[in-house]
């Protein structure tokens, strides 16, 4: 088997290391993201190409790769002659706003998923919230990105499932868990949202529409009152920062 050599570069966990694959551009894109969720790169600095090649030890061409990736998901940048620089986090509108968003689409789409539920769709639901039993505990994006990822999956299966394939992609364009967990994520947020989710899924599950859209519902509205003290405290702290 080929050894899987590693180049380091400084973040949260005191190195985030870079796996050398065959997909290179797709460990440099993770550990970039990992750098600027984790607030290593703070909202508006420069990325410094030469540098950050440098340290992960690869070409500017992942690298490059990479950053477009994140731009397309609002996490960069690029402006002329400056090159590229992390994004700002949510503003309280700009959170206020997105939820107005999934407030209108994500019920709608959970109680157009129980009506046409199927068993695949049932053993699709299944096996989304058997891949993550627990919620984590760590706080570092390393830590609760698994989290993050089965809260993405699941809320756009449950799109898939609604089968409106223009409302589908504007969600996902909205890349709303990732900008959520940039804000912050904290214990006992992944636990109460994981139950959430098995409450959504079972109401879909069972083919009641107007169960799914209220536990749809009632997850959105917790998932606000938990995020909105988060973000005062994030904002609070990159300002004085």
């Amino acid at each position: 088997m080929r050894s899987r050599e590693r180049a380091p570069v400084s973040g949260q966990r005191g190195r985030v290391s870079l796996p050398r694959r065959q997909n290179l551009a797709e460990g440099v894109y993770e550990a970039l993201k990992e750098l600027i969720m984790d607030g290593i790169f703070p909202q508006g600095s420069r990325v410094n190409l030469d540098e950050v090649a440098r340290e992960l030890q690869v070409s500017q061409s992942p690298l490059r790769e990479a950053l477009v990736r994140l731009e397309s998901e609002g996490l960069v940048i690029k402006e002329p002659f400056r090159g590229y620089s992390t994004a700002p986090v949510l503003s309280r509108s700009e959170l206020e706003d997105l939820f107005e968003f999934r407030f209108v689409v994500e019920p709608w789409a959970a109680a157009r998923a129980a009506t046409s539920i199927t068993d695949e769709g049932r053993a699709l639901l299944a096996t989304e919230m058997a891949s993550t039993p627990q919620a984590p505990i760590g706080t570092s994006y390393h830590e609760s990105r698994g989290m993050a990822s089965h809260d993405a999956r699941l809320h756009d299966l449950i799109q898939t499932l609604g089968g409106n394939a223009h409302m589908r992609a504007a969600f996902q364009r909205t890349h709303c868990h990732l900008h959520i967990i940039r804000l912050h994520y904290r214990g006992g947020m992944g636990e109460a949202a994981l139950g959430e989710h098995h409450r959504i899924v079972e109401a879909i599950s069972s083919g009641d529409p107007e169960a799914a859209a209220a536990a749809m519902r009632a997850h959105l509205e917790a998932s606000q009152a938990r995020l909105l003290p988060v973000y005062d405290d994030a904002w609070q702290g990159a300002e004085e920062g």
